[in-house]
Order: structure tokens, then sequence, then C-alpha cells
């Protein structure tokens, strides 16, 4: 038997704010995907990317403020929708609507259809829900999209609704792209090009609207990236990050002439809006 992932299993307490920090600390060494619970969370990481000398040495362990335990097992690469769909359930957003194929659809006016498997991103997490509350208050009629970090892809499926026409989604993980391409089509979306990489494959290219829910620290390696992929005028979207972490990223983004547009918070995660003048 071939084990691909490591399954972790946390117990926290206390819950809150416990588990946002805890996910925020694994997504940086590696993990990407989470899935909260009455007690905690449970993570899943690639075998080969899990470092026990880095993840012991997390802050939030070594927290005395913090009680944190944990059980981990080795996990075959096989479909994981099954483990998803028992924790899944629907979320509203003002007039969005994200679930899972076996929901019974609404009369929200931008229905989704998600089947998350192991890819990151139902709207659940506060940092999604706050890219999705953007993609619903702004303009993307006929706009140049990227989906930077696609996860399920979402926020590509929704911004083709709201009238994006040129629509790009990428993620390094094959699984994202594969759960992308597969949301996609049961979106019945007509405009979206999903790629399996780093950013750079997109280096060539332009576009007016750019959406990066990812980690603090490719945040902060990659944004000069986004900076070039921008077009003069063009809106950068980032979340990932918690709100103490802001300064450090508008530092970084002022080297580029991006510029703060307005933000939003939930529960210390934070989402900025940028303009590149």
């Amino acid at each position: 038997m071939e084990f691909s992932f490591l399954h972790f299993e946390f117990k926290v307490s206390p819950l809150n704010p416990g588990s946002e920090i805890l996910i925020a600390e694994l997504s940086q060494i590696g993990f990407d995907s989470f899935q909260e619970n009455n007690d905690g969370v449970s993570a899943y990481i690639k075998l080969e990317l899990f470092n026990d000398h880095i993840f012991n040495k997390l802050r939030i362990l070594n927290n005395k403020e913090f009680e944190i335990s944990f059980q981990k097992k080795y996990l075959e690469n096989i479909n994981w929708n099954s483990e998803w769909e028992s924790n899944f359930d629907p979320i509203i957003i003002d007039e969005c609507c994200i679930r899972a194929p076996f929901h019974l659809k609404t009369d929200c006016k931008y229905d989704l259809i998600i089947e998350p498997k192991m890819s990151f991103g139902t709207g659940h997490h506060e940092t999604t829900s706050m890219m999705v509350r953007y993609l619903l208050e702004d303009n993307f009629v006929n706009c140049s999209f990227c989906d930077v970090g696609c996860g399920t892809g979402i926020l590509a499926i929704l911004a083709e609704k709201k009238g994006a026409s040129k629509i790009v989604a990428i993620d390094i993980d094959n699984w994202s792209y594969l759960n992308s391409i597969e949301n996609i089509k049961k979106n019945n979306s007509q405009n979206i090009k999903v790629y399996k990489g780093e950013i750079l494959l997109l280096q060539n290219n332009k576009y007016d609207k750019i959406f990066v829910n990812i980690n603090l620290n490719v945040l902060l390696k990659d944004i000069y990236i986004y900076s070039k992929l921008l077009n003069s005028g063009g809106v950068l979207y980032l979340s990932g990050f918690y709100k103490e972490d802001t300064d450090k990223i508008l530092g970084e983004a002022n080297k580029f002439n991006l510029n703060l547009i307005s933000s939003k918070e939930s529960n210390n995660w934070t989402c900025i809006k940028l303009i590149k003048n």
C-alpha cells in the first residue's frame, strides 16, 4: 500500500482563536486542506512536504495559552468525496449560494455547485467568504480575470456568472487542478481555462482583476509577479493572512505601484483590495 498524505486530527482549547491561528501556521508549512470541527481541526498535507522538525517548532504548539493535542495517520491517494460530503453544508453569502451537488437548489441569484474533495474553497472559511463578497460587490462585466491558487475554482466560476469574459484559474496542486475542471463542468461554465503550475506560467498574460487567496509567505514572495500581470488600473485582491500582517503586505505592494483601496476583516483574517497605478 502506497501512502501519499498525512491526516492530522487536532483538539484545540480554547477553540477560538486557536483553530484559526493553527490553520494559518499549518498553511505556511505545506498543509493545504482543512476542516474545522467542534473541538478542533482536521488537516491534510502531502507526505513528501511534511517536515517533522519544522512542524514541532510551530509557535502555537509551543504556546502555553493553548492546549493542543493531535493524532496523525497515513492515507492513500484516494477520492476524498465521501470524506467531505459528510461535513460540507451549504453556505449563503448575500445573494450567492455555495452548495454541493447533493444539496437542493436555492432561489439565490448566483447558485454555485462546488464539490470540494481535497481542495480549499467552499466559502466556509473567512478568507474565501471575503473574496466572494468582493466578487458580489464589484463590477466584472467584460473584464479579464485570474484566480491564483484556485482550489475548487469557486472564484473563477462566480466571476463568469458576474460577467467576466477572459477567465484563468491556476493552482500548483494536481487535485485542485482536476477539482476545478470538474466544478467548472458542473456549473456549465464556458469561459474558464485552468492551468496546473506556478504563477510564472502566466507571465506573458495581462488581467484586469486578479484574486489570490494563499498564505502570507507566498503572497510576499510573488506580489511583484501579480503586479506585472495586472493591466494599468487593474485591481488585485489578496487574502489568506491575519490583520497584524497587513502592513507587511502593503509595504511590499507599494514597491510595485499597488495601492490600497479597501479591506475586509473577519475573525482577524484580512482581505485587501489594491489598484495598480
